[in-house]
């Protein structure tokens, strides 16, 4: 599992930051909303979404977006809520010696959390890799696809390059999992119009920055 999202993640930062020329395209939320409003679409929100929930990796690519662009218009979505369970899972989060002892209540934990918002892709990410510690290969890869398949949506959605091509976020947490899971150390962090902009190490990268379109995020404000 861990090479695995190695040889993701070294695919990923090869392709971003030395490709010249990329394939992206910025997510059309009024198409979005009305397919997934549409019950006789396959892309009906709560069709998707049970099929999410039970890990069901037949999901297309255009799935995927239109299950994380379309959780903007879900009533549940608040994008800067921090929940109890959340704040629970800091300490493992933290930890750099996870015990043995601790995956059960870190995978109960982790599926509480997911319960609430079933696109937390931070703990999503950790219960797969929990999942592998604690010999379940079976869950950890259906998990784990699940996530890839959320990041994909993410990283279809632009080039990160300017605040126009900016990948689309729908919580400030997922921008940190892109940076994570391209290996790209952050300098600072500032709000550029619709964006989020991070710059990166001086003199480290080709790339001064990365871009993450905020829209959706602004147009709820601080809606707890």
């Amino acid at each position: 599992m861990l090479k695995y999202i190695l040889l993701v993640s070294l695919f990923l930062i090869s392709n971003f930051i030395f490709s010249q020329k990329k394939e992206y395209e910025a997510p059309d939320y009024k198409l979005i909303q009305k397919n997934i409003e549409n019950k006789d679409s396959e892309f009906y929100y709560s069709k998707l979404m049970d099929k999410l929930k039970a890990n069901d990796t037949l999901i297309t690519n255009e799935q995927y977006r239109h299950l994380y662009f379309g959780y903007t218009f879900q009533k549940d979505y608040h994008p800067y809520k921090i929940s109890e369970n959340d704040k629970k899972l800091l300490p493992y989060f933290q930890s750099k010696d996870l015990k043995k002892s601790d995956y059960a209540e870190i995978i109960k934990i982790s599926n509480a959390s997911l319960k609430e918002f079933p696109l937390n892709m931070r703990v999503m990410n950790f219960l797969g890799y929990i999942y592998h510690l604690d010999g379940n290969e079976a869950m950890a890869k259906k998990v784990s696809h699940n996530f890839y398949g959320l990041f994909g949506a993410i990283f279809s959605s632009g080039d990160g390059r300017d605040c126009k091509t900016g990948f689309h976020v729908i919580a400030v947490s997922h921008e940190y999992v892109v940076m994570n899971m391209l290996q790209l150390e952050i300098d600072s962090q500032s709000l550029v119009g619709d964006c989020d902009y991070i710059s990166l190490a001086k003199d480290k990268y080709k790339l001064p920055g990365v871009y993450f379109n905020i829209t959706k995020l602004k147009e709820k404000g601080f809606d707890f």
